[in-house]
């Protein structure tokens, strides 16, 4: 199972937005894909890594079993969104394939903890909620917008989260990281509102994000764990915030 206690949130995180604000079959299967998607790294890396070193372990063997039933669950699922899908959803994952391509490379070569390979990886994943859109046969500006939004939330989390471990370790902080971080998050999330104002409360979420992150960056660091688990708490603040300012358009 994956180890990136983080990566469970931003990858659940498209998915229910998806799901909260385009509720249908064909997105489950895609928000379930994602997820299965998410947790067949870590076996296909260890076999893969494995079998371009010469090495041929029972861990081997496993991890190739494991890979193969989850990648075949995740064809099954992709083909269930298909056949019930109400509209095209294919676009957004041809635009997030080079990201999810560039971090798996990384991945192959053990680098897939550095920054680039996190930020186009988890940015590539947020395509889910656009997908979700899009299969209910939803608004392309909408299946944008939520895409921007959550890729705000990955934009200022990732480096935070960085200088954050980087303090418990003792190592030299990249300050200017976060704070382009945060810049970037803020143009997105500006970009989310200009495509569908309705994101605003999503967006507004990722400035309280931003702030809340700058002032417990002053305090002393956590344990790994209570960082994970106050990111995934923002996480789903900003989902629950962008679904509700879709939702009450509606009410």
């Amino acid at each position: 199972m994956p180890s990136e206690h983080g990566g469970w949130g931003l990858t659940l995180e498209p998915g229910l937005l998806g799901l909260l604000v385009a509720p249908s079959a064909a997105g489950a299967c895609l928000a379930v894909a994602a997820m299965v998607a998410f947790t067949v790294r870590t076996p296909a890396k260890i076999a893969f890594v494995d079998l371009r070193r010469g090495r041929r372990l029972a861990r081997t063997r496993l991890a190739a079993w494991v890979a193969a039933v989850e990648f075949v669950l995740l064809i099954g699922l992709v083909a269930a969104a298909v056949v019930l899908a109400d509209g095209e959803f294919w676009a957004p994952l041809v635009v997030a394939a080079p990201l999810i391509i560039l971090e798996a490379s990384f991945e192959t070569r053990s680098r897939g903890r550095r920054l680039v390979p996190e930020l186009a990886g988890a940015i590539g994943v947020c395509s889910i909620a656009a997908m979700i859109v899009l299969a209910d046969d939803g608004s392309w500006r909408l299946a944008l917008a939520l895409w921007f939004v959550l890729a705000a939330r990955v934009l200022t989390s990732i480096p935070f989260v960085r200088t954050q471990i980087a303090r418990i370790h003792g190592r030299p902080l990249d300050t200017a990281q976060a704070t382009a971080g945060d810049l970037a998050a803020l143009l997105a999330a500006a970009a989310a509102v200009w495509l569908d104002t309705r994101l605003i409360a999503g967006a507004l979420a990722v400035v309280a994000v931003v702030i809340l992150q700058r002032m417990s960056g002053r305090r002393p660091v956590p344990r790994p764990a209570v960082i994970g688990m106050r990111q995934m708490a923002m996480g789903f603040g900003v989902v629950i915030f962008a679904a509700l300012g879709v939702l009450a358009s509606w009410g």
